[in-house]
């Protein structure tokens, strides 16, 4: 149980979209405008982590043709969150200016190739499970480790709001952080 907390914090405290996407969200709106995304993000990982203990990972995985599409939906995704980071502005201008919604951060777990790469590897320390129980240990160690990634980096980023305060600081943030999402969507195709 050691051996998969500490993959699965470490696979998830590293930088992918959701922790990218969490600290400009702080950054951006504030630490409590961003919990339903935060919230959404937990439950979401939590959810993939359990369809890939009940096998969907290995199925994903044994159909490359699948498996190419769904790289090319999340990079295309990724890509187009990335234009939206380099465009934003440092205030709220329009109506629909918000962080992610809590239904918007779950659906996002299908698409972020991370969490499908952290869910098949983990699966692989617990094996020796029946499907079901891999399913629920999964779940549960993915979205209350996660649950703390997402806490710290929304924190974070709050924190910068203050310091970002000036335009050409906030675009320079904000231009960093569409340039490590962008980056992190060739990535899904390795």
């Amino acid at each position: 149980m050691t051996a998969l907390v500490g993959f699965v914090f470490l696979g998830l405290f590293s930088p992918g979209p959701n922790v990218i996407l969490l600290t400009t969200s702080g950054a951006r709106f504030g630490f409590r405008a961003t919990l339903p995304h935060l919230l959404g993000v937990a439950l979401g990982v939590g959810f993939i982590a359990f369809v890939t203990g009940l096998g969907l990972g290995a199925l994903i995985e044994a159909f490359p043709t699948l498996r190419i599409v769904l790289m090319i939906i999340a990079s295309l995704w990724i890509l187009s969150m990335a234009w939206k980071l380099w465009h934003a502005k440092p205030v709220q201008t329009r109506d629909t200016d918000r962080p992610f919604t809590f239904i918007q951060a779950i659906l996002f777990q299908w698409v972020n190739p991370k969490i499908w790469a952290v869910a098949t590897s983990a699966s692989a320390i617990i094996a020796d499970l029946s499907p079901m129980m891999q399913a629920t240990m999964l779940a549960v160690t993915f979205s209350a480790t996660n649950l703390y990634v997402c806490l710290f980096w929304t924190y974070a980023g709050s924190l910068l709001r203050t310091l970002l305060a000036d335009a050409s600081k906030w675009r320079i943030f904000m231009h960093i952080m569409a340039v490590a999402l962008a980056m992190f969507s060739g990535l899904v195709f390795l």
